[in-house]
């Protein structure tokens, strides 16, 4: 972005490119998944609790987003020559004591509606919400950063697919069952890898600033691997479930979005890199929104025999 088009945005604008809208489907895509895996289950669709777990994911997800951006320009992580998207802090766009207000409003809203989840679900809810607002502000805040020393892939895997998908079934159902479990499993995957991508692109720039990403920690190559490996783990499991449960199989819909994750693989493994990997970020996200689509109409067609 030139100089000039950064001088003259709107501050509406700089909020909303603080928030990274494109990272929204992170949050929502679980919640889908959650939600269609418990109907599937047997469990009643319910309207409000879909809708304020929606609601309260994304406000976590703004309030982190809000928060790694203050953090990742005070560590120096955020410098001039940075290959990825504009960041508000650094840039000078948003002052620093008005993200830090920005940050206690997302999380303070997302407490507010989180309170009336866990009237609804009870201390399993509470838990969750407490440590997925914990670990938002330990991504790159804190004493000890999670991002900082390799483990927020760990962080990303768990919280946007293990927690996110089984909580939203939870809710849904009042209890927890294999099925949304297993789905949490390739969704949590496919997130993990948008990460992957940031993290290969941002691989020099960390080395200079002394983040310890799991990219930095393996190396360009692995990382590379590991983009790949988390893909087809990501398809292997729904195909499994499909073909060892025959009221399952609706599930196998989801190779329709294969050729598109090949295609992404393939330019990972080719070598693509610096900038050029911004348009692959972008398209995991695509394929995230993709694949939950598809994983939940086949959750919601099908039903286990």
């Amino acid at each position: 972005m030139s100089a000039g088009a950064v001088a003259n945005m709107s501050p509406a604008r700089a909020w909303i490119l603080a928030a990274r809208p494109a990272t929204l489907p992170a949050a929502a895509v679980p919640v889908i998944v959650g939600a269609a895996a418990a109907v599937s289950d047997g469990a009643a669709f319910r309207p409000f609790v879909f809708l304020a777990t929606l609601a309260c994911a994304l406000l976590i997800q703004v309030g982190t987003n809000f928060a790694n951006d203050y953090s990742d320009f005070h560590r120096g992580a955020d410098r001039e020559g940075r290959l990825g998207p504009l960041r508000v802090t650094q840039s000078g766009l948003i002052t620093q004591s008005a993200i830090q207000r920005g940050i206690i409003v997302a999380f303070a809203l997302a407490v507010l509606l989180g309170a009336v989840l866990v009237w609804i679900g009870g201390l399993p809810v509470a838990l969750i919400g407490i440590a997925s607002i914990i670990s938002g502000l330990a991504y790159t805040g804190g004493p000890y950063p999670l991002g900082y020393h390799g483990l927020g892939d760990l962080f990303v895997f768990v919280f946007f697919g293990l927690i996110a998908v089984t909580g939203t079934a939870y809710l849904q159902a009042g209890e927890w069952t294999l099925f949304p479990f297993l789905l949490s499993i390739p969704i949590g995957l496919i997130v993990t890898n948008i990460l992957v991508i940031n993290n290969l692109r941002d691989l020099p720039t960390d080395v200079a600033a002394g983040k310890r990403t799991l990219a930095t920690r393996i190396g360009d190559r692995a990382t590379r691997a590991q983009y790949a490996i988390l893909i087809a783990v990501a398809y292997l499991i729904p195909v499994a479930v499909a073909l060892t449960d025959p009221g399952r199989r609706v599930l196998l819909i989801i190779l329709i979005s294969a050729p598109f994750a090949s295609s992404l693989v393939r330019k990972v493994l080719r070598g693509t890199s610096g900038r050029d990997l911004n348009p692959l970020l972008k398209k995991t996200g695509q394929l995230l929104l993709i694949f939950g689509v598809l994983l939940s109409a086949g959750a919601l067609f099908g039903r286990s025999t």
